[in-house]
């Protein structure tokens, strides 16, 4: 049958997906759009199905912050390549993604994929993501996400390039202190802000370490008790963010900058793209053979 522009242009309008798709999925459903996009929903979860177990290393952290900056939600969207990680309908879908979590605050990451992207009405996250999966025929997946909030102060943020991103609640200070801030955790990566949250695994683990080191230097117990006290300290200032040099001052530590600016770190979350996750190594003929497969 015959198949007019106008109902073409309406499914490209209502999918996004590509025009020679779109008529051939009409000419399947007999021109009946509700039944064409049925239809390519179904062949879309299928697509996405199988690209499941692809590893998502790549990516894109992004942001939303709520209009008085006092709330604000950061989001890691993976893919499988860099080159998909810059696609435009990528960036939106993630971007709309981090405003459905400022929005609607869900606890999980199965929470959030039951959710409407755009609002009531509009399809959930899950089904979106599967048709962009579809569509550009990478795996796509929602790592992370974290919401902070400042009812005294603000939020700030700070993005190196799309694949370092942090998000930081102070109280007092202003715009450009809460970015200096952000900016250090993205460069020094503290593990937390003051040693009193420092988990007591970690130091426990680090402190028998050092009980160790200094056991083999052959030295009187009380003078190993002073040099594990003082390796201690050392590898708290090390790993928390008071403890730190400011990045952009390495005279003054992060604890003496606050005090400088009248600024408190509440809470801070960095995110790193990939981060933690093992890239498995493809032969890239086989690759190319495995995408040829999945279209």
């Amino acid at each position: 049958m015959q198949i007019s522009a106008a109902l073409v242009k309406e499914l490209r309008e209502r999918t996004g997906a590509g025009m020679m798709e779109c008529k051939r999925a009409l000419v399947d459903a007999q021109g009946d759009v509700e039944a064409a996009i049925e239809a390519m929903r179904k062949s879309g979860q299928a697509k996405a199905d199988r690209k499941a177990g692809r590893t998502t290393a790549e990516g894109l952290i992004v942001f939303e912050l709520g209009e008085d900056s006092r709330v604000g939600a950061i989001v890691e969207v993976n893919c499988e390549t860099d080159f998909v990680a810059k696609e435009t309908e990528f960036r939106e879908f993630a971007n709309a993604v981090a405003k459905c979590v400022l929005k609607r605050r869900p606890t999980d990451s199965a929470t959030l994929l039951g959710l409407p992207l755009d609002g009531a009405g509009s399809d959930t996250v899950d089904v979106r993501r599967r048709a962009l999966i579809a569509k550009i025929g990478e795996n796509i997946t929602l790592r992370r996400f974290a919401v902070l909030e400042s009812r005294k102060g603000r939020v700030g943020v700070y993005s190196h390039g799309g694949r370092i991103g942090v998000l930081v609640a102070i109280e007092g200070g202003d715009e450009a202190v809460a970015k200096d801030i952000a900016m250090h955790v993205a460069a020094s990566r503290p593990v937390c802000v003051s040693p009193s949250d420092v988990h007591s695994d970690v130091l426990e683990k680090e402190e028998r370490i050092l009980v160790a080191q200094a056991a083999e230097s052959g030295k009187p117990p009380e003078i190993r008790d002073k040099m594990v006290a003082g390796r201690l300290k050392k590898f708290l200032s090390e790993i928390t963010l008071l403890g730190q040099p400011f990045v952009k001052d390495l005279e003054i530590s992060m604890e003496s900058y606050l005090k400088q600016v009248g600024a408190t770190v509440v809470e801070f979350q960095r995110f790193e793209v990939g981060e933690g996750i093992e890239k498995k190594e493809e032969n890239f003929a086989e690759e190319v053979m495995a995408q040829v497969r999945d279209h």
